[in-house]
């Protein structure tokens, strides 16, 4: 399945995928559109996914799914963060990059590509500032799915 064009790092006015955000600032390291940052959910993502699928249902369980597995997605990446297992941690993370994208959760799924490029660096230690930035836009990201699209079909 194909990234939306919306989420590919050549976009206009759009940032390198591997900046890296080190102070701990939810917007920092955000791609930006202009001086837009990111959205949160583009909700064209989804509607492809329907099309590419032919049945809207397949694509409604996957959102519901990637939503109702947020928590534990997050508590996976934590922890394997804060052992330091590199292997667990670029499991974890390239996992809610690619679920992220596929929801059209844009906005995470690119600081999920940042935290990847920071733990394939080795620097996982950096990645602390970039967890707390992917807790508050993911939490919200899932918010926004299950406001926005999950529950006009549920």
């Amino acid at each position: 399945m194909a990234i939306p064009a919306s989420a590919h790092s050549g976009d206009a006015g759009a940032g390198p995928v591997g900046e890296k955000a080190r102070s701990g600032s939810p917007g920092e390291g955000l791609r930006t559109f202009g001086r837009q940052e990111l959205p949160l959910l583009d909700a064209a993502v989804l509607e492809d996914l329907e099309e590419q699928l032919g049945q809207p249902v397949i694509a409604w369980n996957f959102a519901n799914d990637y939503a109702s597995m947020w928590r534990q997605r997050q508590r996976r990446l934590i922890a394997s963060v804060e052992r330091g297992d590199r292997v667990a941690a670029l499991d974890a993370v390239i996992s809610l990059k690619v679920s992220s994208a596929m929801v059209g959760g844009l906005r995470l799924a690119h600081l999920a590509a940042t935290l990847e490029a920071t733990v394939r660096e080795g620097e996982l230690r950096d990645g602390a500032d970039l967890l707390a930035a992917i807790a508050v836009h993911g939490q919200a990201t899932v918010n926004e799915l299950r406001l926005r699209y999950i529950r006009t079909y549920g």
